[in-house]
């Protein structure tokens, strides 16, 4: 141990996370203290990591963290993330924060400071690439290309923004790649609730529980759109076809519109959805390069709508994952399994139910049918703790189909999942 560089002794500390355990470590020797001091990369403070965060007063905190980042130099990554302490002074944010600056080049923040500090002002124009910011506010961005030349990941969760400050704030990043928004307080002008965004580099965004009148995102690199927890009257993507993943979770949206060139797409998982069949099939038809498909706890507009697996394995050739949950309905389940066309792909099958019928049993039986290569398939389900003795006998009657089927199909790998 006594052999190895100091270079070294500072990239294991980096490793360690918590501030608390590095300040322990880098006391074993005077060798280990200097690779601190001189090689240390990452710090991080989390009032989670260590029940103790809470029982010092802030005042106190503010010196411990003061002390320990003082006596680094260097830091690349800086993590202070401080839920459930009580307000920070600013200036000593502040001294944190310019003191470390110029080498930064990933900030995780959540501090509640009086007054609030100004993130942006302060770490503007520096070689910044990681940026994720908690319960702040920011207001007044300027309208400067290139405040953050070399940023990459930009995270705002609970923030509270002006819808044009967001929209300066990605024109500031002309190399932005990734782009999360949780919970975030907009601010607006004007009665209608409009956000629009644009960004040439943009990769990959995830949004989660805003409520919108509009949001149009104009993103000509997109590859990866996902939606959690949202409203929108009108959701709209401008791109030029470069989506490949596309996910949505629990969103409410009259007019959903993910550009007319879907080429590209080859995973589309929408789940806690209601969908328009017919429209929502038209807007992924073409993607021809899909992979996977999930469709869970969807609803139909129209009660006469539901899944046609024939247009599924017609249109989806190299579809190699299916996961498929909604409610079945004498009738309409026949109408679904319509074709002869097969999902010779399909190595993965994912179904579930939330209210078990006799229907359910049959469904797999002719969905193994159709995917002659499959090679693994996962039930999942749900089970009421009190059953009446008709629920009983069906759920009797499907785990009697399954065993059937198990036998008949050996060559595929069966698991349950039940909650």
């Amino acid at each position: 141990m006594e052999h190895l560089p100091v270079e070294v002794i500072g990239n294991i500390l980096s490793r360690l996370g918590g501030a608390r355990d590095v300040v322990i470590a880098s006391a074993t020797c005077r060798k280990w203290r200097e690779a601190c001091r001189k090689h240390l990369q990452t710090l991080a403070f989390n009032s989670n990591d260590w029940p103790a965060y809470h029982d010092i007063t802030p005042r106190r905190l503010e010196i411990v963290i003061t002390q320990t980042i003082f006596q680094t130099r260097g830091l690349q990554g800086l993590s202070i993330l401080m839920d459930d302490v009580d307000e920070f002074s600013a200036s000593t944010v502040i001294a944190w924060l310019m003191y470390t600056r110029e080498t930064l080049r990933r900030l995780f923040y959540n501090v509640r400071t009086s007054p609030n500090v100004n993130i942006l002002e302060i770490c503007g124009r520096q070689k910044l690439e990681m940026l994720a910011l908690a319960h702040n506010s920011i207001t007044g961005v300027e309208p400067n290309f290139q405040r953050f030349p070399c940023l990459k990941s930009l995270s705002l969760s609970h923030v509270s923004i002006s819808a044009l400050d967001l929209s300066l704030l990605l024109t500031a990043c002309p190399k932005l790649e990734s782009l999360e928004l949780v919970n975030p307080e907009i601010a607006m002008s004007d009665a209608q609730v409009t956000v629009e965004l644009s960004s040439p580099t943009l990769k990959s965004i995830y949004v989660e529980a805003i409520s919108l009148d509009k949001f149009m995102l104009e993103a000509d690199s997109l590859e990866r759109l996902h939606l959690r927890d949202c409203a929108f009257e009108l959701f709209e993507l401008i791109g030029k076809g470069t989506l490949k993943y596309f996910k949505i979770d629990d969103v409410s949206v009259i007019h959903l519109d993910i550009g007319e060139i879907v080429d590209n797409l080859e995973v589309v998982d929408v789940s806690n959805f209601t969908i328009v069949w017919p429209k929502f099939y038209q807007m992924i038809s073409r993607s021809s390069k899909l992979r996977k498909l999930r469709l869970w706890d969807v609803a139909f507009d129209d009660e006469d709508e539901v899944v046609d697996l024939e247009t599924i394995a017609v249109y989806f050739p190299q579809l190699n994952h299916l996961s498929l949950s909604y409610e079945l309905r004498d009738g309409l389940m026949h109408y679904g399994l319509q074709g002869s066309s097969n999902l010779d792909n399909v190595m993965v099958l994912e179904l579930g139910w939330t209210v078990i019928n006799d229907l359910f049993a049959h469904w797999v039986g002719e969905l193994l049918k159709r995917c002659p290569n499959l090679k693994k398939m996962i039930i999942f389900g749900v089970v009421s703790e009190a059953k009446s003795h008709e629920e009983c006998q069906i759920f009797a009657n499907f785990t009697s189909s399954m065993v059937h089927l198990m036998r008949k199909y050996t060559q595929v790998e069966v698991q349950f999942q039940f909650e």
